[in-house]
């Protein structure tokens, strides 16, 4: 399903987002690289379960219209560097704004669904915005903003790779022992997968998981917002 580019506005400046599909909405949260092909396809797979799928550029405060690859040492090392550029409080704003935007579009409700630098901050929508679910694959550093689980007020999903070579066990355990037993917080834990088990093409995917990840993120998603 062929999307297109819009622009959202947010307090502190425009910015675009990819957008496909129709139905409740889930704002995508991207990785590292950007709104790149993969996360433009990502979404046009959520359009395909029946959504409106929004993946705004998170990045264009710092440089707008990244889309690189994972798959060679310079984009790695450009996205790295993307990444400690990255101001998360400002990037919540700028999905906070996303979100309000599309509410005012006319969507019943929106859900954001996140991977990597998306998954910390899919946590962190659920901590601090009006989502009405929450899914974060492989969230990285959120064992160090488990003190805002407390404002968690709607649903929210984590898949967590066992093996995640940027989230060590102790943070996994942090993470797992102060959300267990959050009630609005369900944890699934892929003991033998690395991080981005889910990203198709990418070093560590594992179909199997993936889409039994993916089936489960479709499920919650489904049951919460339709």
């Amino acid at each position: 399903m062929a999307g297109s580019d819009i622009t959202i506005h947010g307090p502190d400046g425009d910015f675009s987002a990819y957008q496909t599909g129709e139905g409740p909405a889930v704002i995508v949260l991207q990785e590292i690289f950007g709104v790149n092909a993969v996360m433009r396809e990502l979404c046009d797979d959520y359009a395909a379960q029946g959504f409106t799928a929004i993946c705004p550029d998170l990045f264009w405060r710092i440089k707008p219209g990244i889309q690189i690859t994972d798959k060679t040492e310079e984009e790695w090392k450009q996205a790295f560097d993307l990444f400690s550029q990255f101001d998360v409080d400002a990037g919540i704003k700028d999905v906070a704004a996303t979100i309000a935007q599309v509410r005012q579009s006319g969507a019943p409700k929106v859900g954001a669904v996140g991977y990597c630098l998306g998954g910390q901050l899919a946590y962190l929508t659920a901590c601090r915005t009006d989502a009405d679910a929450c899914v974060g694959y492989y969230c990285v550093n959120i064992q160090t903003l488990l003190s805002e689980a407390s404002s968690i007020s709607h649903p929210l999903m984590l898949h967590i790779a066992g093996q995640d070579e940027f989230v060590p066990p102790e943070a996994q355990t942090q993470i797992m022992d102060a959300l267990s037993e959050h009630g609005l917080v369900t944890i699934h834990h892929y003991a033998e997968r690395d991080h981005a088990f889910a990203r198709p093409g990418g070093a560590h995917y594992h179909a199997e998981d993936a889409n039994l990840a993916n089936a489960r993120s479709i499920n919650f998603l489904n049951d919460k917002l339709k």
